[in-house]
């Protein structure tokens, strides 16, 4: 099925596309630069290359490209962390993940890591009067925790509990158990009578009757490579044991389908009230299993296709969006939570089937990276009504920033103790020639600084996030190719123009040792003062 008869099948024929119109960034007078509706498209592992828009040519991505062509491309754009989980807590909280401890790669049984009645970005819509729904995947924890988690029941502290009004979830992650979905916080077809239980610690004797990823090796549609051997869902192993649950369990190449078929539903409910999408799609993180009509869609194998399937969801929310007239004054956010990887964990030839293509662009490093290639991800912003398409900019974002800029935009004050590290970079999103943030603390498998174009990644820093030891075997592009190794330098401080040495090449703190200190300093003093917001 094409994308353009998914659309018609899941919309509605007949509705004419609405035609877009670009006007100046500028609010009228005395009207104050609300958008009728927000949409926040957060990708999965999608590096700052992945996108034709950002320059790859072995894959296209027509839908993204769209939002580039009819708004604004941010070239300097950065998680807060070079993993999923730290970043969608700063992302929803405007606060840097490394300052509450437990907010790394999460397990699939985690207790909700947000505190439920604190201020999120969901929190600020709904304050504002905007219906809130989050689609996709979550990863951010859900229930009291391990062992207390019941599957069976509504699950309780979730997204409800921190300001979104609808929930259709992956819990964590596709390779994580469990592996069903859940919509407002229980379990979608869930038989009684076949009761789900997941644990991470307990071992294979505790799950009789599971099929085992070491055991049933040869039964797998998807090999691993290593970590994904555990249950095994749809074919294919997982981290964590799961039992139980069986007619709930997603199958994978039908998952892209169902979140946006979910996405889309929301926006068609409610069409006729402001509403704020957070829509996180899994594609392209692994396993990477499109389906069958994606599949050799590109060179590149899975990864590749799976870019393809990612495109077709961004395509089906703005058709939504056109279907009912929305998309002049919709605010639409399309970003990445990290940065690329290659190989995950299983044996999908994303290294083999790589060719020319650079995931991260002219960046070095990766997903779990220290380096740009970490963070610096792709960042779209369309608003039709405000925003001069086909524009381009070089500001400084964060994703931390979406809460104090969408309290902006919004007209929502924040307290003194509400997201701590969030700026109000509404003026830099409007105005593509307005600077964005002047410096910002990024988390990967050290920290660093970034203050204007210098990025400083101090000596025998906190490894504050997850690490891998072998840069080949991930399969970071340029350290795959030239043996280059992503974590050769941890025992010095480095610092690196990241304007004139994208590469992160030429280590200049022995040449520069007043700028080292200040850096130094500016990290030391975020951590102290436990806030950067001012």
């Amino acid at each position: 099925m094409t994308r353009t008869a998914w659309s018609v099948m899941m919309l509605g024929a007949g509705l004419a596309a609405w035609r877009l119109q670009v006007e100046a960034a500028v609010p009228a007078e005395g009207r104050p630069p609300r958008p009728r509706n927000v949409v926040v498209i957060l990708a999965d592992d999608v590096g700052w290359g992945d996108l034709s828009c950002f320059g790859a040519t072995a894959v296209q991505t027509p839908q993204v490209d769209r939002l580039a062509r009819e708004g604004a491309r941010f070239t300097d754009a950065h998680a807060s962390a070079a993993t999923c989980t730290p970043t969608r807590y700063a992302m929803l909280t405007g606060e840097y993940a490394w300052r509450k401890q437990g907010t790394g790669i999460a397990t699939g049984d985690a207790a909700l890591l947000i505190e439920p009645g604190r201020t999120t970005l969901a929190a600020v819509f709904q304050r504002a009067g905007y219906v809130t729904g989050v689609v996709g995947k979550w990863h951010l924890g859900l229930g009291p925790g391990p062992g207390l988690t019941d599957w069976n029941k509504e699950v309780v502290p979730g997204p409800r509990e921190i300001g979104f009004d609808y929930s259709f979830l992956i819990p964590a992650t596709g390779d994580r158990t469990p592996c069903v979905y859940l919509e407002n916080q229980r379990v979608v077809g869930l038989d009684p009578d076949d009761p789900i239980q997941v644990s991470f610690k307990l071992k294979e004797e505790n799950y009789p009757g599971e099929l085992d990823g070491r055991r049933d090796r040869a039964q797998l549609k998807m090999d691993w490579d290593y970590g994904h051997h555990f249950a095994v869902v749809n074919g294919i192993g997982r981290i964590g044991y799961m039992a139980g649950g069986k007619r709930a369990r997603w199958v994978d190449e039908e998952m892209a389908d169902t979140l946006a078929a979910k996405g889309a539903a929301f926006i068609a409910r409610n069409k006729d009230k402001p509403f704020f999408l957070y829509f996180a799609t899994h594609d392209i993180h692994v396993p990477r299993v499109p389906h069958p009509r994606f599949v050799g869609k590109t060179s590149m194998g899975p990864r590749g296709d799976a870019i393809v399937q990612f495109d077709f969801q961004v395509g089906a929310i703005l058709d939504a969006l056109d279907a009912h007239g929305l998309a002049e004054d919709t605010l639409v956010i399309l970003s990445s939570d990290n940065g690329p990887v290659l190989n995950d964990g299983y044996k999908d030839q994303a290294v083999e089937k790589l060719g020319s293509h650079r995931p991260a662009g002219p960046y070095r490093g990766h997903k779990y990276s220290a380096y740009e290639g970490g963070t610096r991800v792709p960042f779209l912003v369309r608003w039709p009504k405000r925003i001069k398409g086909g524009t381009q900019s070089a500001a400084l974002v964060s994703l931390v920033d979406l809460v104090a800029t969408s309290a902006a935009l919004c007209g929502q004050s924040l307290a003194y103790g509400d997201a701590p590290d969030s700026m109000d970079l509404s003026a830099a999103l409007l105005d593509p020639g307005t600077a964005g943030r002047a410096s910002f603390i990024a988390e990967g498998a050290r920290m660093s600084v970034r203050d204007g174009v210098w990025k400083f990644i101090p000596a025998n820093a906190r490894k504050d996030g997850p690490k891998r030891p072998d840069t080949g075997r991930l399969g970071d592009p340029d350290a795959f190719v030239k043996g280059e190794q992503d974590t050769g330098s941890w025992n010095v401080d480095q610092l690196y123009n990241t304007a004139e040495d994208p590469r992160e090449a030429h280590n200049l703190a022995g040449t520069q040792p007043e700028r080292v200190a200040a850096m130094r300093a500016m990290l030391q003093k975020a951590r102290t003062a436990g806030r950067t917001r001012p």
